[in-house]
């Protein structure tokens, strides 16, 4: 299987702080990664560098078999243009915290109205898609609702949707529970294992609901210091820990650790 993200020695500060440290990432087209690791580590900066919301220090970044913020020029490796950039950004779909849905339009136009934009689709092929991806996310009841009339794991939901009708290659989702009430989170974290049951997408999620990363990865990754410190399989990780500072961070959430 090939790897379609990669971070070969990268690099990034704010400031004084340093948040990646020569870091290095390989992920497998379709892996479902979970980055778990206290606050300040590095781990959204990962999905906002990938997300070309943030640039890099030092390094580079392959995504699909291409750099990501460099591009080849003559023989040359050279900064990324603007037009690059935009290329690559169509392989990847983020759904954030906070749910940044358009409050003027309706659930089911908020998902239409990006892949009419940019996807540059038909008003009925953007419908059909939505329909569909409404079904996915339990929500075609709501579809004609607007923001404000859904709750808040409902419009997570709903951005998930939207995120998901570019057809990315790559899904990234930064702790997407965080801003919900506790008796919404589990209606968002059964979508997201329904995603990650039924689809090859590649999909990387910051978490800190560790049973919901037991179930859905693939590979659970702990970042401490902008680095990975531990990275294995979920059992592995949960239940037998390598790493002294891995068990110290999990038995704030798990009693049973060894």
């Amino acid at each position: 299987m090939n790897n379609i993200i990669q971070f070969e020695n990268v690099s990034k500060s704010f400031g004084d702080l340093k948040v990646l440290n020569n870091l290095n990432l390989e992920v497998k087209d379709g892996e479902k990664l979970a980055l778990i690791g206290p606050s300040g580590s590095g781990k959204t900066t990962i999905l906002r560098i990938l997300m070309t919301l943030e640039t890099i220090d030092d390094g580079f970044v392959s995504v699909n078999g291409e750099y990501l913020w460099h591009e080849k020029n003559n023989g040359k490796i050279i900064p990324a243009s603007a037009n690059h950039l935009h290329k690559m950004r169509d392989y990847i779909g983020m759904v954030f915290q906070q749910f940044n849905l358009f409050p003027h339009l309706t659930a089911i136009e908020n998902v239409k109205q990006p892949q009419i934009l940019i996807k540059k689709k038909t008003e009925p092929e953007a419908k059909e898609k939505a329909e569909e991806l409404f079904n996915l996310v339990g929500l075609s009841d709501k579809k004609d609702h607007y923001s404000h009339e859904l709750s808040g794991g409902q419009q997570q939901r709903v951005a998930i949707a939207r995120a998901l009708a570019m057809e990315p290659k790559i899904m990234l989702f930064d702790e997407v529970t965080s801003a919900l009430d506790p008796e919404l989170v589990d209606e968002v974290l059964t979508v997201l294992r329904k995603l990650a049951s039924d689809t090859d997408t590649t999909m990387l999620t910051v978490t800190h609901e560790m049973n919901f990363a037991r179930e859905f990865a693939d590979r659970v990754l702990f970042f401490e210091g902008g680095q990975i410190v531990e990275s294995g399989k979920p059992e592995n990780i949960f239940s037998n820990p390598a790493e002294k500072r891995t068990k110290e961070f999990l038995k704030k959430f798990i009693n049973n650790i060894n």
